[in-house]
């Protein structure tokens, strides 16, 4: 696919902003160094990345948060959903997907036959975006070093995208949702399949049953019987 002067400049800037924000976060290195690593465990791995999230100013995000909502769940999980970002309810508890929204993918989680202590739970950017609004590339890029050291160190077998947002930023495309569901995606090499965000299901409840199916795809690829 042919790339135009702009878009080549755009991709550089993005490059660079990402480069930025893992110098700001201490990390010298692009991509995870499993050599830097050896022996130790994946909690205590992830911890010291986990209280460089804690303590970031990166991006405007950290001006108005109350709590930087890193994720929650089993380090050896099958599965990691990722949704897009905290909202007022995580905000405040500092986890992720506890209000309304929470409670429907608990019951999705449920109902692949898992409980959410088995699975992991991690957003796009670890900070409430105000008025709940869609994260801007700048904040995605800030935190992108963080999501990218937990999916990198859980190393699950599939991951789950919650929404549109947070499958175009993992996939680094700009796709609609009907393009994005249905597929089976990869990110660095591990399976990712994209579904409806709980929040949207919630206001269309007629989008629960495709829904279902794609949580069925996740549970194929699991090898798990439906």
């Amino acid at each position: 696919m042919s790339m135009n002067r702009q878009e080549l400049i755009t991709l550089i800037e993005q490059g660079k902003r990402f480069l930025e924000s893992q110098k700001r976060l201490g990390i010298e290195w692009i991509g995870f160094r499993w050599d830097a690593a050896a022996g130790k465990s994946k909690a205590e791995i992830l911890e010291p990345i986990r209280f460089k999230a804690l303590a970031c100013r990166a991006c405007t995000l950290a001006k108005e948060r109350r709590s930087v909502v890193w994720g929650e769940g089993s380090l050896d999980a099958p599965v990691v959903f990722v949704g897009e970002g905290p909202g007022r309810d995580e905000d405040e508890q500092g986890r992720p997907f506890v209000g309304r929204a929470g409670e429907l993918l608990n019951k999705m989680i449920k109902a692949m036959g898992f409980q959410r202590e088995q699975v992991y739970i991690a957003n796009i950017v670890k900070c409430r975006p105000p008025m709940n609004r869609v994260p801007e590339p700048d904040e995605v890029a800030a935190c992108h070093p963080f999501l990218e050291a937990q999916l990198t160190v859980i190393q699950p077998k599939v991951i789950c995208a919650l929404g549109r947002t947070a499958a175009n930023n993992l996939l680094g495309i700009d796709a609609p949702m009907g393009m994005l569901r249905g597929r089976v995606f990869e990110w660095r090499g591990i399976p990712m399949v994209a579904t409806f965000h709980p929040a949207y299901l919630l206001r269309n409840p007629s989008a629960k049953t495709d829904a279902w199916k794609d949580l069925q795809k996740v549970m194929n690829i699991l090898g798990m019987k439906k």
